[in-house]
């Protein structure tokens, strides 16, 4: 093979970024570069090349640091510059790769340099790395021992506690600014917050313990030290950042205390696809990135996309194209279609879920496994209905990005609420919802439904409970609410609403993210609106057609196929033949809660961004012409009316296709005769074990 012939696959883009610096064997005088890699152009293969090429001009792979995010992308990386190196080099480039040993994650690059240098920086080197788990309770501990774990308001949890000091380290910002931005329910706390985070660093060092954030702030530090940076600037020739959007403030602190000059320095990634803030990472990072070096910072932009059809890319490119401050950049593709993204109207969530269960069906048919299609959403609990529509259907699928809808602990816990009233013998159940009333402990619980199994019916065992001191203030209405229930009182679905409102004050006693878990009882209660009793309601939604017939299938195939249901967050870097994008309308795509300054409403945009350039061949953006919404005292339970998603403008709608979704003609529900003849089944089968 020609020396360089293994650059010849490469686009002229790609090319340009692999051999930046590099003018031959031994001749390498690399500043600083900045490669803007679109979604679906390369990007991991650019990078490898590149690493690749430095090594084959010379470079010592043992000076080569190599930064990811996680292990399993470094990992892929060094086998893909293995590759390319014994490409090129036969054999012989295998004991090269093997030194190349600083390719990692920056936490994992941190502990290993933190213990390199640990005397110098005053740590001991025997020091262990606490993992969050450990590092909660570690702050839970120094949150009791100042006497913060009882107080007559609501204290962080050890939870939100250790998130809000990462945030704070992480962010590089002040307490106060972090709070009043991510966690404005903790405002009343700064001084308490101030004195745990204090001692929780002292009891860190007495401990002689670091946690994830010690690992970059330490690193930091060093790179902060004149004495000291310049020994870690001199240990690399080269380094080079995958994902640099992702970066938060303090990496961006690391890398440029790393190589102030910038020689040697790679940083790769794409501003519009900037979309993890809630994680403290920072477009402005890749934004400034040219301007922190004089001369600035070369730039290359990859543009050939390799993945979607180029009516998706020209809809993908008109959405970014609004963009307040981002880099100039039109992706395209050499894969023609005549297919444009569609923007589908649907009358409510219900029809939509209708929708796609019914299009992904009809893809399957035309031999598009479900595997290779997805459903996106910008927040979890946007699936729930589509969640019960697939269950119901039969078609099996995956999340990605919380749990699943019924598997939730608040939605679980209202279910269980309805479950004991309509079935009293049903322990499991009536253990959940008598453990949601505060002071009201397992056994006592446990007596409870002892009395019930006794009286065989609800009302007269609760009515003759004394409930023990602690739990005397919520049994009244626990016990108004079971009447009420047992009655029918309200109809059906507005029974939920009874056990939605009686469960809210609980709601935020027992979680401190209520707002968020109350919008999923909200998409319950919609759900419920579909049945016609509360019988057919819980009936229907426990009914799980593959569990139950599992018995007869036989054990479930390892390589089954399944639909990906998936938050935006975490469809990032994945790819499918056909995507669906959930509620494409205004207060969910931007989501309300993220519609508050400038910078929030521009993140919004790069998720949709993100959405669109997941879909190879089709892509169906859903539009809900209205939602159901409860529990306003003012105005009550009621439909609102959606609106498309400011980030598609009518100045851009060439760019997609219109469709349009009829409403399903509701079955009237039968009605069945009492049978003539009654057979006791039940004692027929406890008999068989007697």
């Amino acid at each position: 093979m020609q020396p360089a012939a293994y650059l010849d696959k490469l686009n002229p883009q790609q090319r340009r970024a692999v051999e930046h610096g590099v003018s031959g064997p031994g001749d390498i005088a690399a500043g600083p570069l900045l490669v803007i890699a679109g979604a679906g152009s390369g990007k991991t293969d650019t990078l490898a090349h590149r690493v690749a090429h430095l090594i084959v001009n010379g470079a010592d792979p043992r000076r080569i640091l190599l930064l990811t995010f996680s292990r399993r992308a470094a990992a892929e990386m060094t086998r893909r510059v293995e590759r390319i190196a014994v490409q090129v080099m036969g054999p012989q480039a295998r004991p090269l790769i093997e030194g190349l040993t600083w390719a990692g994650t920056f936490h994992g690059v941190g502990a290993r340099l933190l213990r390199d240098h640990a005397l110098e920086i005053g740590l001991d080197p025997n020091f262990t790395i606490h993992d969050r788990e450990d590092s909660a309770d570690l702050m839970n501990l120094v949150r009791h021992e100042l006497g913060l774990s009882k107080t007559e308001k609501r204290f962080p949890t050890k939870g939100t506690l250790i998130a809000i000091y990462s945030r704070a380290v992480n962010a590089e910002q002040p307490l106060e600014e972090v709070i009043g931005r991510a966690f404005p329910w903790c405002a009343g706390w700064s001084a308490e917050l101030k004195a745990i985070f204090s001692a929780y660093v002292e009891a860190k060092q007495r401990q002689n313990v670091l946690d994830y954030d010690d690992l970059l702030l330490y690193w930091a530090q060093m790179a902060g030290e004149p004495a000291l940076a310049a020994g870690l600037s001199a240990r690399f020739d080269h380094v080079l950042i995958d994902e640099y959007q992702d970066t938060n403030k303090l990496q961006a602190t690391i890398l440029l205390g790393l190589k102030p000059d910038g020689r040697g320095l790679t940083v790769v990634g794409d501003d519009a696809q900037s979309i993890y803030s809630f994680r403290a990472a920072n477009v402005r990072n890749i934004l400034d990135f040219p301007g922190h070096f004089s001369p600035r910072a070369d730039t290359v932009m990859l543009e050939q996309n390799y993945r979607s059809t180029q009516p998706i890319l020209a809809a993908a490119n008109a959405v970014i194209d609004f963009a307040s401050e981002r880099y100039a950049k039109n992706l395209w593709s050499e894969r023609t279609s005549a297919e444009r993204p569609v923007l589908m109207s649907v009358r409510d969530e219900i029809e939509q879920a209708n929708f796609v269960a019914t299009r992904v069906l009809e893809n399957r048919e035309d031999g598009i496994a479900l595997k290779s299609q997805a459903v996106l959403f910008r927040a979890a609990h946007h699936s729930g209905p589509l969640e019960v529509e697939l269950t119901r259907r039969n078609i099996p699928f995956v999340k990605f990005g919380g749990l699943k809808f019924l598997d939730s602990a608040h939605v679980k816990d209202v279910l269980g609420v309805l479950r004991f009233v309509e079935n009293p013998r049903d322990r499991v159940a009536g253990f959940r919802a008598l453990r949601l009333l505060s002071g009201l402990g397992p056994a006592t619980a446990g007596r409870i439904l002892d009395e019930v199994g006794t009286h065989g019916t609800l009302l007269p065992a609760l009515e003759a409970v004394t409930p023990p001191p602690r739990a005397q203030e919520e049994w009244p209405a626990f016990l108004a609410l079971a009447r009420e229930l047992k009655a029918h009182g309200p109809g059906w679905p507005g029974e939920l609403d009874l056990v939605r409102q009686w469960y809210e004050p609980h709601l935020e006693r027992i979680h401190e993210d209520a707002p968020s878990r109350l919008a999923d009882l909200v998409q319950l209660a919609q759900i419920a609106a579909g049945y016609p009793s509360r019988e057919r309601f819980l009936t229907e939604l426990t009914l799980d057609p593959p569990d139950a017939t599992s018995a007869e299938a036989g054990p479930p195939h390892l390589d089954e196929d399944y639909l990906i249901l998936s938050t935006i967050h975490s469809a990032k870097g994945q790819e499918w033949k056909s995507v669906f994008v959930l509620n494409a309308v205004d207060g969910c795509i931007p989501i309300d809660l993220g519609a508050g300054t400038r910078e929030e409403i521009e993140e919004e945009r790069r998720l949709l961004y993100v959405a669109m350039t997941r879909a190879k061949d089709s892509l169906h953006l859903m539009l809900p012409q209205r939602f159901f919404v409860h529990g306003q005292a003012a105005r009550g339970d009621r439909h609102v009316y959606a609106a498309r998603t400011r980030f598609i403008p009518p100045i851009i709608l060439s760019r997609f296709s219109a469709g349009a979704w009829p409403p399903a003609q509701a079955e009237a529900p039968g009605s069945r005769a009492e049978p003539a003849v009654r057979i006791d089944i039940g004692a027929r089968m406890r008999s068989m074990w007697k």
